[in-house]
C-alpha cells in the first residue's frame, strides 16, 4: 500500500484564476507551518509541483524528510488567456460557465481542458508509485491537480469533484491499495 498526502500549498492571495503564473505563498504563519508539518508522517518522501507557490510550502513542512525533485505535471490547470484574470473579466462567459460546469474536454484559450491536467497529474502519480511502490508520499501541488485525484479515488465526475473544498494548506490523504484509490480525508485542516 501506498499512502499519499496531498497538501495544496499556501495562500497567494490573488484575486484571480491563478494557474501556470509563479506567484509565490504566503507562509507567514509558522504556528500552522508547523502544525501541518507534524500531522504528516516523518518518512514520506516529499515532491511538489515546479511552481513556487508549490515547491516553497514543500521546502517549509520537508523537515528532515527526503526531498524529490519538483515535478512540472504536477501543476495546476493551464487558464491559458484566462491566466491572472477576474471571473467576470472574462469576455466569453458562456465559454467560462461550460469549463466549471461541464469540466471535461472544454479548455481555455490557450490552456488546457479537465482530462488534460487529469491525465499528466495522473502519469506524475503513476511515475511516483513505481519508482517507491509502497511509501508515503507528501506530494505539495494545486487545487486542480489535487481535484482530479480527489475523482479517481470516489469514481466521481470532474463536475462532482468541483463540490469539495481544497483550502491552502490542508491535507487530502489517499491511499493506493490492490490498485486502486481509497480517499481516507479531503481537505484536512491540521
Amino acid at each position: 500500500m501506498s499512502r499519499v498526502f496531498w497538501v495544496r500549498h499556501g495562500p497567494t492571495h490573488a484575486r484571480s484564476m491563478v494557474g501556470w503564473s509563479d506567484l509565490p505563498a504566503d507562509l507567514s504563519d509558522a504556528a500552522r507551518i508547523a502544525r501541518l508539518s507534524a500531522h504528516l508522517p516523518q518518512e514520506a518522501l516529499v515532491i511538489s509541483s515546479d511552481l513556487i507557490r508549490a515547491s516553497a510550502t514543500a521546502d517549509a513542512i520537508s523537515a528532515n524528510r527526503t526531498r524529490l525533485p519538483h515535478d512540472s505535471d504536477l501543476r495546476e490547470i493551464h487558464f491559458g488567456d484566462w491566466e491572472l484574470q477576474a471571473f467576470d473579466a472574462i469576455p466569453d462567459q458562456d465559454h467560462l460557465r461550460a469549463f466549471w460546469d461541464q469540466p471535461g474536454d472544454i479548455r481555455p484559450p490557450g490552456g488546457e481542458s479537465w482530462n488534460e491536467i487529469t491525465a499528466r497529474v495522473n502519469r506524475a502519480i503513476k511515475r511516483l508509485l513505481d519508482a517507491h511502490p509502497g511509501s508515503d508520499i507528501i506530494a505539495v501541488a494545486h487545487f486542480g491537480a489535487i481535484l482530479t485525484q480527489v475523482q479517481q479515488a470516489l469514481g466521481v465526475t470532474p463536475f462532482e469533484a468541483f463540490a469539495h473544498k481544497i483550502d491552502n494548506l490542508s491535507v487530502t490523504e489517499l491511499h493506493w491499495r490492490n490498485a486502486s484509490w481509497q480517499a481516507l480525508r479531503i481537505n484536512h485542516l491540521p
